[in-house]
């Protein structure tokens, strides 16, 4: 039998060449269909994200009745009765509100002086998909705080006035929900900035109007 010839060194190098050629042509495609996915995933990620993001609420101090805003001087003691109906409207088309805590504190010249649990009537504390609800909250008795000679003077105008510039931040925790999905715990703030008659004043002054809150999401 013949012996078999060995194979030239320009072949070797050829199928060398060959093989170097399909592998850097695997690697190649396979990078390209790994590039794909990772580019259709941050697409629909994204189109995800602008369908169901999560927008802040919108909420809206409707009416307030101030019957009681009294300050004595001698023992620091402020007594007041307050009661404020607030709406609250969820614009998201996708997503309800589940309201975990809501909880809201009252202040004057930069003094908190009350604070009160919401008292929020819907069922189970879920806001609808664009629904707008009402609620309210109630702040009444008395308490000791100390002011500055600053404060009460604004205090004395505010009664010659009888208009009582008062702040009411309202704290939340809350969760969206897109069908059975829970997304998230968020704790949004609430700051109202009113300005309040003081209705048992027999004086004539300008009656309360629609605030809006400025919300901190």
């Amino acid at each position: 039998m013949a012996d078999t010839e060995p194979q030239s060194n320009d072949a070797v190098r050829s199928k060398e060449r060959l093989g170097t050629r399909c592998c850097y042509c695997l690697c190649h495609t396979l990078w390209v269909f790994l590039v794909i996915i990772i580019i259709l995933v941050m697409l629909a990620i994204l189109v995800l994200y602008i369908i169901i993001t999560p927008r802040s609420f919108m909420f809206h101090v409707t009416h307030a009745n101030l019957t009681q805003f009294d300050y004595a001087a001698d023992n620091n003691t402020l007594r007041y009765n307050l009661v404020l109906n607030i709406t609250a409207r969820n614009p998201n088309k996708k997503l309800k509100i589940y309201y975990d805590v809501v909880q809201a504190s009252a202040l004057y010249e930069g003094v908190r002086f009350s604070i009160a649990d919401v008292n929020i009537p819907w069922s189970s504390y879920l806001q609808d998909k664009k629904g707008t609800n009402q609620f309210s909250a109630l702040f009444s008795g008395q308490r000791v705080i100390v002011l500055d000679q600053d404060q009460i003077s604004n205090f004395n105008q505010d009664t010659k006035d009888g208009v009582f510039p008062i702040r009411i931040k309202i704290r939340f925790t809350i969760r969206f929900r897109l069908d059975a999905l829970q997304i998230g715990d968020y704790y949004p703030r609430a700051t109202c900035k009113l300005k309040l008659p003081l209705t048992s004043n027999a004086k004539k002054v300008a009656p309360f109007h629609p605030t809006k809150c400025q919300i901190d999401f």
